[in-house]
């Protein structure tokens, strides 16, 4: 399977990295694009760096690229994620403005309907980015926001982690053992 990866400027890298790492454990073919703002939130919250997340992808692209494959609807991708999602993202997609190759990929994913799911990673929430997440919704998307459960009794922070990431393979119809599932 092809999945384009999105790691936005949010707070909450960590979801992205760890998709990858994931992803690249099934042997599924990763395009990669990380926003400028999310180059600079890695060294903040994680000890990775763009270097390093490069090596988890099979391409690696510029988030200002409009002429990468992605940025066409006739290029082939199983589905995208956007994770972690920010709301300016997330009203990009909503509004199908195409300024950046994350909007516009996601944008050609809805068009075909392909599966796009957006991790947002934002608290509390406004009237606008629950308008945005709404109209993203109406256009196909599938909004996850990165809210953890705790019935698996988690112990670490990267079981909080692999739960989110573990909800996105639920989506994309992965089998995974990222979480304990309800019983």
């Amino acid at each position: 399977m092809r999945y384009f990866v999105s790691i936005g400027g949010a707070s909450g890298s960590i979801y992205g990295i760890r998709l990858l790492q994931e992803l690249n454990k099934l042997g599924h073919e990763v395009h990669l694009v990380v926003s400028e703002g999310a180059k600079k939130i890695l060294q903040y919250e994680t000890t990775y760096t763009f270097t390093i997340l490069k090596t988890q992808a099979h391409v690696v692209y510029d988030n200002d690229d409009l002429c990468a494959g992605p940025a066409s609807g006739s290029f082939p991708l199983d589905g995208m994620i956007v994770i972690p999602c920010s709301m300016k993202t997330l009203s990009a997609i909503a509004h199908g403005f195409g300024d950046t190759l994350t909007s516009r990929t996601a944008s050609c994913c809805l068009k075909e309907g392909r599966k796009l799911i957006l991790v947002l990673r934002e608290t509390p929430l406004d009237l606008p980015g629950i308008t945005n997440m709404l109209a993203a919704k109406e256009s196909g998307a599938v909004i996850l926001p990165a809210m953890p459960a705790f019935y698996q009794k988690p112990e670490r922070i990267e079981d909080l982690v692999d739960f989110i990431v573990g909800k996105v393979f639920d989506q994309l119809g992965l089998q995974h053992s990222l979480f304990k599932r309800w019983k």
